[in-house]
């Protein structure tokens, strides 16, 4: 245990360290980098964006961060659009029509489950969700409308829960510009 502390320390000491000597022009040269390639992506793949009343940087940031950790393979079903499946050799092209709106079947020993449609409902909200609900859902893994104690059972929270609280606001904020689009009207594997 000690051993563990003295390490954790150590690493601690060395990150206060070099963040010192790293000048904040180059950090923010990189988050401006990761906010360009969010709306290149978005471009690419033909996504509109409603940035009205919304934050360019963190739409952009946002953009990259949905677009690049996987979002996409299980809130659009099917994740490709037609002769735009890259795994088939063809040029990449997402499935817009039911881009974050849902729909993929999952079965697991806790039962069968549906991905949520992520876009924004008419109040502006992805999923439904207030930014504090949903920072609950990627912190924890419960949603606030769903009774106490009980887990999404495929949602990769553990994994989402170690974003910065920035970074999820950033995605709060690009699910918000997305389209508003109904649950996916054809759910499957």
């Amino acid at each position: 245990m000690q051993k563990h502390i003295v390490c954790g320390a150590a690493t601690w000491l060395a990150t206060l360290l070099i963040s010192g000597l790293l000048p904040a022009s180059t950090v923010r040269a990189q988050q401006l980098d990761q906010i360009f390639r969010g709306y290149e992506i978005a471009a690419n793949q033909g996504i509109t964006l409603n940035l009205k009343g919304k934050d360019w940087s963190l739409v952009g940031l946002g953009s990259y961060l949905v677009n690049t950790t996987g979002c996409n393979d299980c809130h659009t079903h099917p994740n490709w659009a037609n002769g735009g499946n890259p795994y088939l050799g063809q040029p990449e092209q997402i499935n817009t029509a039911q881009y974050l709106s849902g729909g993929r079947k999952f079965t697991t020993p806790a039962g069968m489950f549906t991905s949520a449609n992520i876009t924004p409902d008419k109040t502006d909200k992805p999923a439904g969700l207030t930014l504090a609900g949903f920072l609950e859902v990627m912190h924890t893994g419960h949603d606030p409308r769903d009774p106490a104690g009980d887990l999404l059972q495929v949602m990769s929270w553990p994994l989402y829960r170690w974003k910065t609280d920035s970074d999820l606001i950033a995605i709060y904020t690009y699910l918000q510009a997305i389209p508003s689009l109904p649950d996916n009207p054809n759910p499957g594997p």
